[in-house]
C-alpha cells in the first residue's frame, strides 16, 4: 500500500458508511502515519503529521532543533543545513523536515489500519450513545439474542441492550429469535461501549404502552396521573381528562375494550384497573380501592395515612388478593392505607372509649368530645399538652389541665400496678427470694425479661450474687420465659380479617 494515493475519496466513503466525522479519520489517519514514521525512523519524538485535503495525502515532518555541534542528528540539526532550507535560521529554532512517506509500505498500512479499526469502534460507541442518551424512557423493540446468567441479550439492530433479570416479568418466558418489546430504563457509558438498559417491569412501560394505544393520552387530553404494577399479575393506572367531553377512562379502555386489551396481550395478561384520579385524596383513595365500597375515611395528613371502613362483606374485596389491591392502591395514590371493618372500627371505637372513660372525672360528654378529635386512650391524653386539650370546645382551659393531671396519675397507677406484677412474676423465678428481689431491684432488674437477658459479668457484679448464683438465675428466667411464650403460642389473638395493612 501506498500513502500517497489519494485519500479524499476513502475517507468521505467511510465516513459516510460508518457515519464517522471526516476530522475524526483524518486525526485517526494523522496518528497512524506519525507511529509508521516512528518505527521506519527508529526516533521517539519530534514528529507530525498533517492531511494536504488538495494532494489528498497525509505529510509527516520530522522537526530537528538548530543547534551549533550536533550531538543527536535524530532531533538536531546544524546551522549550515538549516539554513540551506531557511537562509534566516538561527541556533535554537525548530526546522520541519517532510518525511518521504513513499516507502513505508506495510508498516504504514498496517499502523493504519489498526488506528482506523479503533478510531471508527470508538466513534461508532460515541454516535450509538449520543443516540440513546437521550431516549431514556422510550419504548423500543428487538429481538432476544441471547442468554447471559439469567439476563437477556436484545438486538435493537445497530446495538445490543440489556434486560436484566431484576426488570423481566417473572411468569414471561422468551426464546432467542422472539420479538420483544421494553422500556429504555438508562444508557451507561462503560469501556466497552455504551449500555443500553431495558425494563419491562417498570410502571412508566405502562403508561408507555397507553400513549402508544390512546391517540387522547399521546395527544395529552387524557393525563396519566400515577401508575402502580406487580409486574405479571395485577396494575392500577389513575387518569384525567382536560376536555369535560372525554371520559378519561373510557378513553383508556377503548371501544369494547380495545385498547386496554391490547396492553393486556402485551403485558401477558396483567390484569389493568384504570382509575378516575381526583384531586381530593379522600375519594382518589376511595377510587383506587374500588370496586369495593368504602363507608368511611379518616385521614391524617400529617402523617399521609388514610384509615378506610369498609363493609364487612366487602373487606377482602378492598384488601385483595394477599393484600395485593390495597398495596397497589397506596403506591398509586401515595397514602399509606389501612382498611378496617366496620365490625372491627366499632369493636375498636367502644375500646377507645372505655379507655377514656377510665380517666377519673371525666364524663361520657368529655369522653365522646374527646373521642370525635381524634384521642383515642387514657395514655393519648395522659401525653397530651393540657392547652392543646382545653382549647377544645366544650372542654375549656381548667377542665383540659384537670383532665390531662387525671389521666397522667392514671397511667403512674397503672404503671406501678404493671410493675409489681412483673416483680410478683420475678419473685416465682426458682432461686429469687425476699433478699434477692430487693438486690435485683436496687440495680434495676424488675422483671423476669431483664434477669433472663442480663450479662453475668454484670449480674455477679451485684453484692451477695456470685458467679455461681448468677448462672442458676439466668437459666432459671430463662426457662421461665420460654414457658411463658410456650403457654401462649396456642391462645394467640385472633386478629379477623380486618386488618387492611398489606403485609
Amino acid at each position: 500500500m501506498r500513502m500517497q494515493v489519494n485519500l479524499n475519496q476513502v475517507i468521505e466513503q467511510v465516513g459516510k458508511d460508518k457515519g464517522i466525522d471526516k476530522e475524526v479519520l483524518i486525526a485517526a489517519l494523522e496518528e497512524a502515519m506519525v507511529q509508521a514514521a516512528k518505527k521506519k525512523l527508529g526516533v521517539k519524538d519530534g514528529l507530525e503529521a498533517a492531511y494536504n485535503p488538495e494532494m489528498g495525502e497525509i505529510e509527516v515532518f520530522q522537526y530537528k532543533e538548530v543547534v551549533e555541534s550536533v550531538e543527536d542528528p535524530s532531533v538536531q540539526m546544524s546551522l549550515e543545513e538549516a539554513q540551506e532550507l531557511d537562509p534566516e535560521a538561527v541556533v535554537g529554532d525548530k526546522m520541519g523536515i517532510k518525511v518521504d512517506t513513499s516507502d513505508f509500505g506495510r508498516i504504514a498500512a498496517q499502523a493504519a489500519k489498526q488506528v482506523i479499526i479503533q478510531k471508527v469502534k470508538d466513534a461508532e460507541r460515541e454516535n450509538i450513545y449520543m443516540d440513546y442518551k437521550d431516549r431514556k424512557g422510550e419504548v423500543v423493540n428487538g429481538m432476544v439474542q441471547r442468554f447471559e446468567r439469567g439476563d437477556i441479550i436484545v438486538n435493537l439492530g445497530k446495538v445490543e441492550a440489556l434486560l436484566p433479570r431484576e426488570e423481566q416479568v417473572p411468569r414471561e418466558s422468551y426464546r432467542p429469535g422472539d420479538r420483544i418489546r421494553a422500556y429504555i430504563l438508562d444508557v451507561k457509558r462503560v469501556p466497552r461501549g455504551p449500555q443500553i438498559i431495558l425494563s419491562r417491569t417498570h410502571p412508566n412501560f405502562l403508561i408507555r404502552l397507553f400513549e402508544l394505544e390512546v391517540p387522547e393520552v399521546s395527544e395529552r387530553i387524557v393525563e396519566i396521573r400515577s401508575a402502580a404494577r406487580e409486574p405479571g399479575e395485577r396494575a392500577k393506572i389513575a387518569v384525567s381528562s382536560s376536555d369535560l367531553d372525554v371520559d378519561p377512562v373510557g378513553a383508556c379502555v377503548g371501544m369494547r375494550g380495545s385498547r386496554v386489551q391490547s396492553v393486556v396481550q402485551e403485558l401477558r395478561g396483567e390484569r389493568i384497573d384504570i382509575i378516575p384520579w381526583s384531586p381530593d385524596p379522600a375519594k382518589f383513595v376511595c377510587n383506587a380501592l374500588a370496586p369495593a365500597e368504602i363507608s368511611r375515611v379518616l385521614m391524617d395528613e400529617e402523617n399521609k395515612t388514610m384509615e378506610v371502613i369498609v363493609p364487612d362483606d366487602q373487606l377482602s374485596l378492598a384488601i385483595g388478593k394477599k393484600g395485593q389491591n390495597v398495596r397497589l392502591a397506596s403506591r398509586l395514590t401515595g397514602w399509606k392505607i389501612d382498611v378496617l371493618s366496620q365490625a372491627r372500627a366499632q369493636e375498636r371505637n367502644e375500646a377507645a372509649r372505655r379507655s377514656l372513660m377510665e380517666i377519673p372525672g371525666i364524663s361520657e360528654i368529655a369522653a365522646e368530645i374527646l373521642f370525635v378529635e381524634g384521642y383515642r386512650s387514657a395514655q393519648e391524653i395522659a401525653q397530651a399538652d393540657p392547652e392543646e386539650i382545653g382549647q377544645i370546645e366544650g372542654i375549656g382551659p381548667e377542665k383540659g389541665r384537670a383532665l390531662v393531671e387525671a389521666a397522667r396519675g392514671l397511667m403512674a397507677a397503672k404503671e406501678q400496678e404493671l410493675m409489681a406484677a412483673q416483680e410478683a412474676v420475678l419473685s416465682q423465678v426458682e432461686g429469687v427470694g425476699e433478699k434477692t428481689l430487693a438486690l435485683l431491684k436496687e440495680h434495676g432488674i424488675r422483671t423476669i425479661h431483664q434477669l433472663a437477658e442480663s450479662d453475668l459479668d454484670s449480674l455477679t457484679a451485684v453484692p451477695g450474687i456470685g458467679p455461681k448464683k448468677g448462672e442458676a438465675l439466668i437459666e432459671a428466667a430463662r426457662r421461665a420465659v420460654a414457658h411463658q411464650h410456650g403457654g401462649a403460642s396456642g391462645d394467640e389473638a385472633q386478629s379477623g380479617d380486618s386488618s387492611g395493612t398489606p403485609e
